[in-house]
């Protein structure tokens, strides 16, 4: 696998000082209700549902970007852990980080394959919202997994 993607290994720290609070804050956004948002701002808007069901393109609207911000240093985080390089990237850790993405897709899929068949109206966009971000967590829970594994001497060893 070649490396020339791979972000140095100085990105991996700052992708956790990123990813931890992002996935706190986005826990807490979306399993506690509150009666304020957090951030609101003028945006840029490529389109825009507007009034009586018509969209509206090419706009600045005033809106609630909580989830936005939540959203992209989720991404940003999670991107810069999981695609950086290890210290000593080789041979076997490329083999461990093409095995651990290609089990991230595999899963990701069998779980939006099974919303589409089980889970209809609303809740399909809330599963349709999570699926964006599990690729991700599962690669990064599996390439980190099998990272600490495969870093304990085996009993064989001496």
């Amino acid at each position: 696998m070649h490396t020339k993607l791979l972000l140095p290994n100085r990105f991996k720290k700052v992708g956790w000082v990123i990813l931890i609070p992002a996935t706190i804050l986005g826990i807490i956004l979306a399993y506690f209700q509150f009666s304020e948002e957090w951030l609101w701002a003028n945006v840029f808007a490529i389109a825009n549902d507007g009034n009586e069901g018509h969209y509206r393109y090419f706009l600045i609207r005033n809106t609630n970007i909580t989830n936005t911000v939540i959203g992209s240093l989720f991404i940003i985080g999670a991107i810069l852990v999981g695609f950086s390089k290890e210290k000593n990237e080789d041979e076997y850790i490329a083999n461990i980080r093409l095995s651990s993405l290609l089990w991230a897709v595999w899963i990701s899929y069998i779980l939006l394959l099974v919303a589409f068949l089980l889970v209809y109206g609303t809740p399909f966009l809330d599963v349709m919202i999570y699926n964006m971000f599990t690729v991700l967590i599962i690669f990064i829970t599996r390439f980190n997994y099998l990272m600490y594994k495969n870093s304990k001497p085996s009993p064989h060893e001496k």
